[in-house]
């Protein structure tokens, strides 16, 4: 109640102090960040937005967190922090070193600042990458919006790869009821040895997790079902892969499962 007639605004979270001054008011027990820069394409051209919000931003995030420990920390990754590498489902022990796009590095900046803030001081942390997400409200740039805009349009669609590009699409109320039961399980430091498959650093509180349906799609069976849906054959413009992009993403999702059972409805 005390806080029912706060009223909420867009924060440059890169703001010295934004969103520390926005902890020290509330002083919450759980903090969820999914503020990014999150395009691949863009974030070639527009560099500097992304250093701005997605390493900045999750800079002034940890400096409040650790002003007002809350109990849990839980940041938005990506699952393009994978990268190069080529061996499949993506589990969240890989080595996950070489980012092709500037995005994904900056979303792996951001897990190796948390881990660092985690290790120093306590902060339970928890990075979840998300896979492909789509659905209601979801990003316009996404292939699912652009496709069906351009195809009700009578627009060709740009089909990267020469179509062969597979993806991991998760459905955006699986991903949030993911989040959801994720909030309530913090990584806790432990004296005993863990789990080979368990991806909590052994000397934080801190974990990744992947949030993904862990049954990839072809990009062309995307397009079939819209074009059946809309009862409109697209017009397709095939084209090499887009720089920085990754040909394709598949989600171990075992880690979840274990943490909190499955959300697949």
């Amino acid at each position: 109640n005390k806080y029912k007639n706060y009223q909420f605004k867009k924060v440059d979270i890169s703001k010295y102090k934004k969103v520390y001054n926005i902890i020290n008011d509330f002083k919450p027990h759980k903090i969820i960040n999914l503020a990014a820069e999150s395009h691949v394409d863009r974030s070639i051209s527009g560099s500097r937005n992304f250093v701005d919000t997605n390493i900045i931003g999750t800079f002034e995030l940890l400096e409040a967190a650790r002003a007002y420990p809350p109990k849990h920390v839980l940041i938005a990754s990506t699952s393009s922090a994978y990268g190069a590498n080529e061996e499949m489902p993506y589990k969240e022990i890989m080595k996950a070193d070489y980012q092709m796009s500037f995005y994904a590095a900056t979303k792996k900046s951001t897990e190796n600042m948390a881990h660092s803030y985690s290790h120093l001081f306590g902060l339970p942390v928890t990075m979840f990458r998300f896979f492909t997400v789509y659905g209601p409200w979801g990003r316009p740039d996404m292939a699912l919006f652009k496709f069906t805009k351009a195809i009700l349009n009578y627009e060709p669609i740009e089909i990267y790869n020469h179509g062969d590009m597979i993806r991991d699409f998760t459905y955006i109320d699986d991903l949030v009821d993911s989040v959801w039961r994720l909030v309530s399980i913090a990584p806790k430091m432990s004296n005993n040895e863990l789990p080979s498959n368990d991806s909590q650093s052994p000397v934080a509180p801190f974990r990744i997790v992947n949030i993904g349906n862990s049954k990839p799609e072809k990009i062309t069976d995307l397009i079939i079902a819209l074009e059946e849906a809309l009862g409109i054959k697209a017009e397709k413009n095939y084209l090499p892969m887009q720089p920085g992009d990754m040909p394709a993403t598949w989600a171990d999702t075992s880690i979840l499962e274990y943490l909190v059972g499955s959300s697949k409805k």
